[in-house]
């Protein structure tokens, strides 16, 4: 997609598709630097709280935050994980284990809303802030075993939920 036109780019990286299928790792539904939290539209409430059998407002209650006027996930009791030292590539012992906030849904790696889950999640890992090859090789292919597995996205899907993720974005910053 072209930042400055919002149309996808004709010559992208991705232009004959990328192989990727989710493994059930759980690793993108725990804090990763800059993505650290699960954001939620009233949409995505209402769906997440339908699926709960709750109304919509005990499950915000519950299991959301708002903040500087967002709403937001609650995170999980924190979990170890494994994060790379600076040395990391060298051997074992070039990681370090470090406590994570997973998701409030995450258990035993898996998502307990995902017919439900939001459209962050949802779209995972085709968001426009990851579709450079540079970011998609530093923030995706980096950690989530879901990559050169499985079937291959063409453009055009992915475009589309790059474009869902853009739109869902706006409602975000928008309090819908």
């Amino acid at each position: 997609m072209s930042k400055a036109t919002g149309k996808p780019a004709k010559d992208v990286w991705y232009k004959d598709g990328i192989q990727f299928e989710c493994q059930g790792s759980g690793q993108c539904c725990v804090s990763h630097g800059e993505y650290g939290f699960v954001y939620v539209t009233s949409a995505d409430r209402k769906r997440m709280a339908k699926l709960r059998g709750i109304p919509t407002s005990e499950f915000t209650k519950k299991f959301c935050l708002k903040e500087e006027g967002l709403f937001r996930l609650k995170d999980g009791d924190p979990i170890p994980v494994s994060v790379p030292t600076s040395k990391a590539g060298a051997s074992p012992a070039a990681f370090k284990t470090e406590l994570a906030k997973p998701c409030v849904f995450l258990e035993k790696k898996r998502c307990t809303i995902y017919s439900a889950r939001p459209a962050q999640c949802r779209t995972w890992p085709f968001w426009p802030e990851t579709m450079s090859a540079k970011a998609w090789t530093k923030d995706v292919a980096k950690f989530c075993p879901g990559v050169g597995k499985g079937r291959v996205w063409s453009r055009e899907e992915i475009d589309a939920l790059v474009k869902e993720q853009t739109a869902w974005e706006s409602d975000v910053a928008h309090g819908l």
